[in-house]
């Protein structure tokens, strides 16, 4: 046996390579037959390595380039054998197979960049999925009442059924339940094309990113378009069932709250004095149901409404001011933020002379001046701590006290009413023809009156 064969080979096989000695010819192919073999064992058998983790920051399109590039897996640096037995045959490769159809366990075994690039694939086609857009018609009743500002439309219908009980003359349930009805219908058709134009802002704070319209809920065009039939189908309930000028009072409402409060809140600090007017109308529109038209009480009463929206919205902005510096609205909080707090604490002392006339315009008796002027003092202290020292804290109690502060004053309203502005009606009805000493109502309204009672 030649020693350099047994130096290369190693006495076993060396031994087995004699024992079936092949021709002269093939002795040199089968030496390095063998020593290739040994060498590509030794060099190309890769180490169990971990899954890698997925690349931090990095975009869709780099993971592509990145998984297009073959990866080198890390190997073992080889060394001489110091055992000189034969080498384990080589282990036979798996079949090839699409990426897609690996099981999980197969894909994490395998650490390759190909299953990286396949579960990433996965997590980015899944987060595409996630923020698709697919707002459906929905039939749920809250998602309306969100979209109309169920507890806000509540709150115009109080102020609109008070009006209606504070106006002189007999009343009519029918009359007060149509009123109320499409009062409703025309303030939640008003919230709704508001959101409908505000909804690309209100995702921009914190207060309203969660609305409807926001959070996809319900498609744009579907908001506008209940919008626009609740809006219609209220007027044309006031408009029948009512009388035209309440119908009248309810579509300038509607479109002074759509088109132009709304949009003014973006470009002038005057949307505040717009919203006012806006909130002054339904308590006239519930008095003119009731009287067929609209007289100095009505006035008076809507200007109560409209001095008392001061105190009650500024409070508010001060505590919204981030946000709708965020959105770019301008309100007198965010621009001029002395004015806010005086401009409430002016509308505040205001309310004090609006109560004291109820009872000359006989409205009221004299008892409501004196019990109304403790119920304004109780807002005036709060308007002037906000005042003089403009803060979260007075901000927020300005404003809680402002909804404490209406419907007690309403109530009072109610309470004090003048009686003898009132209808003194028989049992048979034979006396509805004769008016009171007090206010006069016109007669359109008794024949109302008198056709309810024969009914």
């Amino acid at each position: 046996m030649s020693s350099p064969l047994l130096q290369l080979l190693g006495p076993r096989s060396a031994a087995r390579c004699y024992s079936r000695l092949p021709p002269p010819s093939l002795q040199l192919p089968l030496l390095s037959a063998c020593c290739c073999r040994r060498f590509v064992h030794a060099r190309f058998v890769p180490t169990p390595r971990q899954r890698p983790s997925p690349p931090v920051s990095t975009t869709h399109r780099q993971r592509l380039s990145t998984a297009a590039t073959p990866s080198s897996s890390p190997h073992r640096d080889s060394k001489e054998p110091s055992s000189l037995s034969a080498p384990p045959p080589l282990a036979a490769a798996p079949p090839s197979s699409p990426i897609h159809s690996l099981s999980k366990p197969e894909v994490e075994a395998s650490g390759t960049s190909a299953a990286f690039f396949s579960s990433s694939s996965q997590q980015s086609d899944d987060a595409t999925t996630a923020l698709r857009w697919r707002a459906a018609p929905s039939y749920d009743p809250a998602v309306y009442a969100e979209l109309s500002k169920a507890k806000l439309s509540a709150f115009v219908v109080l102020t609109a059924m008070a009006g209606y009980a504070i106006a002189p003359g007999a009343l009519s349930v029918s009359t007060l339940l149509w009123t109320t009805v499409g009062t409703g219908l025309c303030s939640g058709a008003a919230n709704a094309i508001n959101q409908w134009v505000e909804h690309p802002y209100d995702a921009q704070m914190a207060r309203t990113r969660n609305r409807t319209l926001v959070r996809h809920a319900l498609s744009p065009l579907h908001a506008f378009s209940a919008g626009i039939v609740a809006g219609g189908a209220g007027i044309a309930m006031l408009a029948h069932f009512v009388n035209p000028l309440t119908a009248a009072l309810g579509a300038t409402n509607l479109i002074l709250y759509t088109c132009v409060y709304t949009p003014m809140k973006r470009t002038s600090i005057a949307n505040t004095w717009v919203g006012s007017v806006v909130g002054a109308l339904p308590p006239m529109m519930g008095w003119a149901a009731a009287t067929g038209g609209l007289d100095a009480g009505a006035l008076l009463l809507g200007t109560m409404l409209y001095s008392w929206q001061f105190p009650h919205f500024n409070s508010l902005s001060w505590s919204l001011r981030p946000d709708y510096s965020k959105a770019g609205y301008r309100m007198a909080s965010v621009t001029d933020p002395a004015l806010n707090a005086r401009v409430s604490l002016r509308h505040s002392i205001a309310l004090f002379p609006l109560a004291w006339a109820a009872p000359l315009l006989g409205m009221t008796t004299p008892w409501f001046a004196l019990n109304a002027t403790f119920v304004n003092a109780y807002m005036g202290i709060k308007a002037y701590r906000f005042w003089k020292d403009p803060s979260d804290k007075t901000a927020r109690t300005l404003f809680f006290g402002s909804l404490v502060h209406l419907p007690v004053l309403l109530a009072l309203l109610m309470l004090h009413k003048n009686s003898e502005s009132n209808q003194s009606l028989d049992a048979d009805g034979d006396g509805l023809e004769k008016t009171a000493q007090g206010s006069s109502i016109t007669a359109e309204t008794l024949r109302r009156v008198k056709r309810m009672i024969e009914f």
